[in-house]
């Protein structure tokens, strides 16, 4: 199992307390005390296992199509919604957006990823709230995480952001970027430290097809969430 480098401080924490606790199992099986020493054991490694698992890093195989807008982090999508003209955000302010918003368990992965070849442009970090992650009130009042910049695809480039929100359990997002910088589409950039919401923006234009709907369980990096139309003839339903 591939660990992510964002979780060392916690997963090599853990290890190395881990490896005490088994030295303390050994000593303790050592003295008779097989028993108590062997389920020590079991739960210390057990434990161990679980924090690590969080911070896991599965290869992914990312859609080659550059049409195809991907997920930028694993879970399930909770609303899609049209946003226009979010004054409070620079980077909004004057745009009609489609937000799809993902909501991730402790158990998903944690990495999140650039949804299509993007330049960095714009970041905006808030304080917040730690309400969960699922109350339609995390968006606008959790602490947060927001990188927009363009995109590029067959040839045309176009506004895309995206949003790393904490929660009630999530109390650590990490976002390893900087203005100007360029990400390859499925790229790490970043991860959201135990449960979280993450969210992305793309225009709200018949030239983008949403593939997704509220319910959907997606991965981060290889699920489509939207499709690039760059023949209007084939152009589907309007983003809603």
């Amino acid at each position: 199992m591939k660990l992510t480098e964002y979780g060392i401080r916690e997963w090599g924490l853990t290890g190395l307390i881990a490896l005490v606790l088994l030295v303390v199992c050994a000593m303790l099986i050592y003295k008779g005390h097989i028993a108590s020493g062997a389920a020590l054991a079991v739960l210390t490694v057990l434990v161990w296992i679980s924090i690590a698992a969080f911070f896991r890093d599965p290869c992914r195989t990312i859609p080659a199509d550059e049409k195809l807008i991907v997920s930028p982090a694993d879970g399930v999508v909770k609303d899609i919604e049209l946003i226009r003209d979010d004054s409070s955000n620079q980077f909004l302010a004057g745009k009609n957006m489609v937000r799809i918003g993902i909501f991730l368990s402790v158990l998903d992965v944690h990495l999140n990823r650039a949804p299509a070849k993007m330049r960095i442009e714009y970041e905006l970090y808030t304080k917040g709230a730690f309400l969960d992650a699922r109350n339609p009130d995390a968006s606008k009042k959790n602490e947060s995480m927001f990188i927009g910049g363009t995109a590029f695809a067959c040839g045309e480039s176009f506004p895309v952001a995206i949003r790393q929100i904490s929660g009630a359990i999530a109390r650590r997002i990490v976002c390893d970027t900087k203005i100007e910088q360029t990400l390859e589409k499925g790229e790490r950039y970043g991860m959201i430290k135990f449960g979280s919401r993450t969210e992305l923006y793309i225009p709200a234009s018949s030239d983008f097809v949403v593939k997704v709907k509220v319910g959907d369980r997606v991965s981060g990096g290889t699920t489509v969430l939207a499709e690039l139309v760059t023949d209007p003839s084939t152009a589907g339903e309007k983003a809603k």
